[in-house]
């Protein structure tokens, strides 16, 4: 069983939902940074404070930001560990080489078009971080919360304009980490549309 992995792909490519789901089953622990960085906001700690002013136009969060959020709670975990959202840059990549060894990085891979219409019909909830889809994943109740009751709201980077932003700043930045991964041999690419059963069920031959 691969312990340290990272998972690539464009916003709403799954990553997020392929990560609970190995957490759950696996017991792997879970790092996004997009949740790390959304605490901090909330909290509104310097780091939130300079990392929402980027994360509100939809650009990347620095990499000295991030790669010391990042070093901190790596060096609190014990066992398996998935990297969300990090790395996003091969300086990142680099970065985190100094710390550990990646045994698996993988890409989910989606069109622009699917991801564009999965991340302007999500809904986030503010309190406890969980994730709906109007479409694919409806909360029992609309706007509210299945697991904490907290009122839903579409965060400012999922809004049309600044989804092709986003997507627009992958393909430029985050493309290279493909080539990067793949050059060290630990690439595994996995096509993200369809059942997300069906695309656990890769995700988990992938990992043995």
């Amino acid at each position: 069983m691969k312990t340290t992995i990272v998972l690539l792909g464009p916003p709403g490519a799954g990553k997020g939902t392929q990560g609970e789901k190995l957490t759950d089953e696996f017991g792997y622990v879970r790092l996004s940074t997009g949740d790390m960085l959304r605490e901090a906001v909330r909290n509104g700690t310097e780091l939130g404070k300079k990392a929402k002013e980027y994360m509100d136009a939809g650009a990347l969060v620095p990499n000295d930001l991030i790669i010391g959020l990042m070093k901190e709670k790596i060096k609190e975990v014990d066992g398996g560990v998935l990297l969300d959202g990090f790395t996003r840059t091969v300086e990142q990549a680099d970065a985190l080489g100094e710390v550990m060894k990646v045994d698996l990085a993988l890409n989910f891979d989606v069109p622009d078009e699917e991801l564009i219409s999965r991340l302007t019909q999500r809904r986030s909830c503010p309190d406890c971080n969980a994730v709906y889809h109007l479409v694919t994943k409806k909360p029992k109740q609309d706007g509210i919360c299945d697991k904490c009751g907290g009122k839903l709201y579409q965060r400012d980077d999922d809004k049309e304009s600044t989804v092709k932003n986003r997507l627009e700043v992958y393909h430029k930045n985050t493309q290279p980490l493909i080539d990067y991964y793949e050059k060290k041999g630990v690439l595994v690419t996995i096509p993200s549309t369809g059942a997300i059963d069906e695309i656990f069920e890769k995700v988990k031959k992938a990992i043995q």
